[in-house]
Order: structure tokens, then C-alpha cells, then sequence
């Protein structure tokens, strides 16, 4: 009886060194996935881009894994709903860290939700990499909080400018009271005013307000050159469109990207047509971006605000050459010191790279103006570039 189980347990072990040397049975993390978290604005104002920017996160991860994976190793997205504001990403958060375990984050689509959970990762030493939150305050939340999405800094420089080009000089403002509007409205504005402009009106509105008329009104009555739209949310962005031209405003509208996303145009319909928005947009002369949006429409069948599609779609490509460095999903450190060390080529622009705040560098915005209904396309997303943002 000993003599017969000895040797029993003795082929067992036979098979299974066969197995393991086979690859058969695993007994290291290098069979496991690289398990990433997603925090996207699934629900709630942002709803439109989050939702695009986790579709494109998913087909970047199947492409690479289509591909063989991270050097043999699948990546595995583990996504979370931050409803664009700060406590439910801090929930969302949580749940990723503390439940799942995981340490590198991609998101959030929303600057509320950003701004609600950096100071947790910050302190935790967990990476968060957004393709799309662009409040200025998150340049300085931390060196484990990085963004290929340029900061509204930036963008309003850039809207301030456009504004003083085109001969306003008294300027009205409606904002959406949210972390993102409200850092456009005031870098927007603050270049304004330093070009000698004057805004002679202001109103803000809650995200769940769907009549704006009131507000519209006082702004009008202000009798501005000219109106600038800061939107959280596309539906709020494309009715407020909407709304001015039916209470008899013809003057020129200025807004950044969200009221001209397929769903606000939807909205708006033809009372879009000539706003101008300063925002950033993929190069159609990029053959990455234009295959990208190419497979994204055969996968899902639209596409909505292309750059920040863009942007989530080279996130996940960049997080993958990093974990090649690293090795290991744990490694926030070392994923930190990839990102400060990184020059990418991607879907948004050649030769980026990110400064000592995880800043991204190497991007431009554009100016673009809304087409008439008859000659928006899927190809032109409703919009044709002017040209570069000017500059002072």
C-alpha cells in the first residue's frame, strides 16, 4: 500500500512538472493580466464622453491584446462609474483600490471627479491618468496625477485671444456650475479682460436646469458683443444653442468643445451653425488618429467628440508601454517615473510628453466653427478647423 501510493504521488508530480514546463499550469504572475482601473463619467453630465472615452479605452485594450497582450500578459480593464463629480469618484475610488487592489487609474472624463479623488491617490501613491478633466487646479494635485488632456489654462488664453481677434469688446458669459465650465469660464475670461474686453453679464445654472430663458434674457438685455458658453453637460450645451436663437439673438456665439459634440449639434440643429468653439481636434493628416476613428465607428457605430476619443485611446497605449517597463500593475512609482520620462506619437499629435507637473506638452488647440445642417457629416463631426488658435 505505501509502495503503490509512493509511486502514484511520484507520477503526479511527473505530470504536473510536464504541465508546468507546458505552461499548462501557472504558478507565477506572469500568467495573470495586468488588471488597470477606468474611471469614466458612465452616468450623469458627462455621460456623452465618458461613455466614448470607455468604449475607446476597451477597443485599445482588445487591439493589444489581439496582438499578444503586454509582452505575453492581457490587459484587463476594471471600470467604475464616477458620474462626473467628486463623490462618486471618491466612492468609485475607493472601491478600486481598497476592493480590487489596483494602483494605476485611467480617468476621470470629468474635473469635479478628478479634483474629488487626486487627493486620495496622491496620498495613497496610486497613479491617476486622465484623457479628458482639463480644470487647471489638477496641474498641482500631486506627482502621481498625470493628464493628456490640456489644461483650460491653456484654452482660455486661446478663447480670450479668438475673442479679442474677432473685434469683441463686451462680452456676456453663461456657465454650468461645475469644476469644468467654471475653470473655462474664468481663464477664458481673465485673458479677456486682459486685452481690454469687459464682460458686462454673467450667469451660471445648475446641471439639472433644462430652461435657460431666464438667464438667457438678463444676457441679452446686457446687449454684448457677443456670448460665451461654458458647458459641463452636450444637452445643456446644444438646448442653451438652441434657446438663444428662439428668443431672437443673432450675435456671434464662442464655447468650448462640449456644445459642439453629435449630441448637442443634435440638439441645436441649425441654430448652431457659426458658433465658434476653441478646442482641441485631431490632424487629419495623422494616420493613427484617422485609423482609430475609422475602427471606433466600425465597433460602435458613431463617433462623438473625436479628440478626447483620441485621447482615452492613446492613454491605454501608453499605460501599456509603461507596464512593459515596469512589469507589474503595482509599480505606481515606477509607472510615475515612465510617464515623466515618455515621448508618445499617438492619435492626438506627434511627440508629446508630459512636464514635472504631469502636465502634457507638445499640443495645440484650434479654432472651429459649426456648419449648417445641410453639410454636416460624419466625416467633418459638424465642424470645419479655421486654423490655429491665435496667439497674442
Amino acid at each position: 500500500m505505501t509502495y503503490k501510493l509512493s509511486l502514484l504521488l511520484a507520477v503526479l508530480m511527473v505530470v504536473a512538472l510536464a504541465a508546468l514546463g507546458c505552461g499548462i499550469i501557472g504558478d507565477s504572475d506572469g500568467d495573470e493580466p495586468y488588471r488597470i482601473g477606468v474611471m469614466e463619467s458612465l452616468t450623469g453630465p458627462g455621460e456623452t464622453y465618458g461613455t466614448v472615452a470607455n468604449q475607446a479605452k476597451q477597443l485599445a485594450v482588445e487591439e493589444i491584446n489581439a496582438a499578444g497582450g503586454v509582452d505575453g500578459r492581457m490587459l484587463e480593464l476594471v471600470i467604475e462609474d464616477s458620474k462626473c463629480n467628486a463623490q462618486d469618484a471618491i466612492t468609485a475610488y475607493n472601491k478600486l483600490t481598497d476592493v480590487d487592489g489596483i494602483k494605476i487609474i485611467l480617468g476621470t472624463s470629468c474635473s469635479g471627479a478628478m479634483l474629488g479623488a487626486a487627493p486620495l491617490a496622491e496620498s495613497d501613491g496610486t497613479i491617476m491618468f486622465s484623457g479628458l478633466a482639463t480644470n487647471p487646479d489638477i496641474a498641482t494635485a500631486g506627482e502621481y496625477i498625470f493628464r493628456t488632456s490640456m489644461s483650460d489654462a491653456q484654452l482660455g488664453v486661446d478663447t480670450g485671444n479668438l475673442l479679442w481677434a474677432d473685434g469683441i469688446r463686451n462680452l456676456a458669459t453663461i456657465t454650468e456650475s461645475t469644476d469644468y465650465a467654471e475653470g473655462v469660464r474664468r481663464t477664458s475670461v481673465a485673458q479677456f479682460e486682459n486685452r481690454g474686453g469687459t464682460v458686462v453679464a454673467e450667469e451660471r445654472y445648475a446641471s439639472d436646469v433644462t430652461d435657460f430663458r431666464t438667464q438667457l434674457t438678463k444676457l441679452t438685455n446686457a446687449n454684448p458683443d457677443a456670448i460665451h458658453l461654458a458647458a459641463q453637460s452636450e444637452f445643456a450645451g446644444g438646448t442653451i444653442v438652441k434657446q438663444l436663437r428662439e428668443l431672437g439673438y443673432n450675435g456671434p456665439i464662442y464655447s468650448e468643445v462640449v456644445p459642439i459634440g453629435a449630441t448637442a449639434l443634435e440638439i441645436a440643429g441649425d441654430a448652431a451653425t457659426g458658433l465658434k468653439a476653441v478646442t482641441a481636434d485631431l490632424d487629419p493628416a495623422n494616420n493613427k488618429a484617422q485609423e482609430v476613428l475609422q475602427n471606433f465607428r466600425e465597433k460602435y457605430d458613431y463617433v462623438t467628440l473625436p479628440w478626447y476619443l483620441g485621447s482615452a485611446y492613446d492613454d491605454v497605449y501608453i499605460t501599456a508601454e509603461c507596464l512593459k517597463q515596469t512589469g507589474d500593475d503595482q509599480d505606481a512609482d515606477g509607472f510615475r517615473d515612465c510617464l515623466y520620462d515618455i515621448t508618445w506619437s499617438g492619435a492626438i499629435g506627434n511627440n508629446y510628453s508630459f512636464d514635472s507637473q504631469g502636465e502634457v506638452v507638445g499640443l495645440a488647440n484650434i479654432v472651429a466653427e459649426v456648419l449648417p445642417t445641410g453639410e454636416r457629416t460624419e466625416d467633418n463631426q459638424g465642424y470645419r478647423v479655421l486654423g490655429p488658435a491665435p496667439i497674442e
